[in-house]
């Protein structure tokens, strides 16, 4: 095996075109490690579940599943979101496809067009938290997500205590209920104390939900 930097952003390259994927390995620098790949909605779901990596390379188009693509592989995955990032990497420009996939929970989107250097760049700024997009399909997020959404999460979060909003982020980026009692030193059932009131003021009825609202908001 390779020998890779103990500092390497492990990645996971979803595409169905062997040629694209080999030559995106070739391309990508030395602080990234790509540990697997996968061709379908099906296989994407399964190599990232078990490699959790800390980005998913993903393509929007792709074979299986129930015809969702990305997005069906972003809802597969939805424990997942926060701890692992999707940055989304497409021949697509086009604005459903991009607000689709960003929906779900993609913390990004680059068009295929763009360089290895560039897409180096993004997969370190979407590891370290960032949006990244290319940038004339920024506009197409704004649009979607403009100033009344925000008005509308700032609203929703107003419902909630520091404690409950402590728990949301940390229940919403796939923590168990014991790994967020042991992080903010409460007991597992006041976690779950919290997690019932945050789901009853949101109006979400799992978990599951409550990780799809918060990625939906940009708040992962």
């Amino acid at each position: 095996m390779t020998d890779f930097p103990d500092q390497a952003i492990t990645v996971v390259v979803v595409d169905d075109h062997a040629i694209f994927r080999s030559g995106l390995r070739a391309d990508l620098d030395a602080r990234l490690h790509v540990v697997a790949e996968a061709d379908s909605v099906e296989s994407a779901i399964a190599v990232i579940t078990r490699e959790r990596p800390a980005v998913v390379l993903l393509d929007v188009h792709l074979p299986g599943g129930n015809g969702g693509g990305g997005a069906e592989v972003l809802a597969g995955c939805s424990g997942l979101l926060g701890r692992t990032r999707f940055l989304a990497l497409s021949v697509s420009d086009a604005a459903e496809d991009v607000v689709t996939v960003i929906r779900a929970g993609a913390r990004g989107y680059v068009t295929k067009t763009i360089s290895g250097t560039e897409i180096s760049d993004a997969v370190v700024r979407v590891a370290g938290g960032d949006a990244v997009f290319s940038p004339r399909l920024a506009g197409f997020v704004l649009d979607a997500f403009g100033t009344a959404s925000v008005a509308s999460v700032d609203d929703e979060l107003d419902r909630l205590s520091a404690r409950e909003l402590e728990v949301m982020r940390l229940i919403a980026r796939g923590y168990s209920y014991k790994e967020v009692a042991r992080e903010l030193f409460i007991s597992v059932k006041t976690v779950e104390t919290h997690v019932s009131s945050v789901l009853r003021k949101l109006q979400l009825s799992s978990r599951h939900e409550l990780t799809r609202w918060a990625a939906d908001r940009r708040l992962l």
